[in-house]
């Protein structure tokens, strides 16, 4: 454990700070993907769809899809579909997705359907948050999962059988505007905001395409002026996502995670004086039970006497000092070096911060 810490702290300590494209540390303003949901039937299942007594939702549907097919179902008909199911469906639009183009769907349950596979979702409309249809949903499930049940009700289920996903299973019918080919310019929108980040995008892009191309609205945006011709738009923006940029660091954070032990120590962490002292306690309570019996013919009654013992041993307490402006390294090392575990470690940094020593921020999730 104390070997994987100091492996896990080292790891985030770089002797030199690493250029990345700014594809990849920002995103175009506007240009994003758009969610969509659509409510439907799956069917073909093998008895393992929705029972419709306990899903009258599912019946009222397979109903109206009746009704659209010039089919009246007598009123007062109980319908039993064992092989039909009442599913979700929820899918991702990506940005410049055009008519006529595919893209992968999710179905999911919504009723009580045991399993999902080997049904086929029938047409499905698509809609954004605004209700307007995107895109049309109809295809084969592919299930992962799968499920069994014994005769005496025992069952065992791997995975989840009651989601299932189509690749390319919707075809998209409307496209959704974006800014892309409007205006003068476009915003890079910064994945993580810093100021010395949005300084250097600035300088290389101004340096590279000259001056004034791009401004700095804030610590997360970049305005960059963009030619009017959509294709020399494109060849612009091919060259200006592609240029190399070298991040600024992060604010010193210590991160602890209360719930699994893990703690993450940042690069720029340091202490002021400090001296730790770290002790550790062994608290140990055992139960043990004494039988008295009685004298025969005596008419007594045999009782059980609980006797508790508790024993407390206190480890050889060490003290470490802290010199001014101690590194990463180093304090990985000292608390490595007292035996902490990972939980004792978290009180170390708390104390350490409570006290003032520690030029960090502390996050506990």
């Amino acid at each position: 454990m104390r070997t994987l810490l100091i492996c896990l702290c080292l790891a985030l300590v770089s002797p030199w700070a690493q250029a990345e494209r700014l594809k990849d540390i920002a995103s175009i303003a506007g240009i994003r993907s758009n969610q969509l949901i659509g409510y439907g039937l799956v069917v073909g299942l093998d008895g393992s769809g929705d029972q419709t007594t306990q899903t009258p939702f599912t019946v009222q549907t397979f109903n109206n899809m009746l009704t659209e097919f010039g089919i009246t179902v007598p009123p007062g008909t109980r319908i039993q579909m064992k092989n039909v199911a009442a599913v979700a469906i929820h899918a991702e639009l990506p940005p410049f997705a055009s008519p006529g183009q595919t893209i992968d769907i999710t179905v999911s349950s919504i009723g009580n359907a045991k399993s999902l596979r080997g049904g086929s979702l029938l047409m499905t409309p698509l809609k954004g948050i605004d209700g307007q249809v995107y895109a049309i949903a109809q295809g084969n499930l592919v299930v992962g999962g799968f499920g069994a049940e014994g005769a005496d009700g025992s069952r065992i289920t791997v995975n989840v059988p009651s989601v299932g996903r189509i690749p390319n299973g919707a075809t998209v019918e409307r496209a959704v505007a974006n800014p892309f080919a409007s205006g003068d310019h476009l915003v890079f929108n910064l994945n993580r905001p810093d100021f010395t980040t949005a300084k250097r995008v600035v300088d290389q892009i101004n340096s590279t395409f000259g001056p004034d191309v791009a401004q700095a609205l804030n610590a997360g945006s970049i305005r960059v002026r963009a030619p009017l011709d959509p294709n020399q738009r494109v060849d612009y923006l091919s060259m200006v996502e592609n240029l190399q940029i070298e991040q600024g660091t992060a604010a010193a954070r210590v991160v602890i995670n209360s719930r699994t032990g893990t703690i993450v120590i940042g690069q720029d962490v340091r202490v002021q004086p400090a001296a730790v002292t770290h002790g550790g306690l062994t608290v140990t309570i055992s139960e043990n039970y004494q039988v008295s019996q009685p004298e025969p013919f005596s008419g007594g009654q045999t009782v059980v006497t609980p006797s508790s013992q508790v024993s407390i041993e206190e480890g050889d307490g060490r003290m470490f000092v802290f010199n001014p402006g101690v590194s990463l390294d180093e304090i990985v090392r000292a608390v490595n070096q007292v035996g902490a575990a990972p939980g004792d470690l978290m009180a170390i940094l708390e104390a350490l911060k409570q006290a003032g020593a520690l030029n960090a921020d502390l996050i506990v999730i």
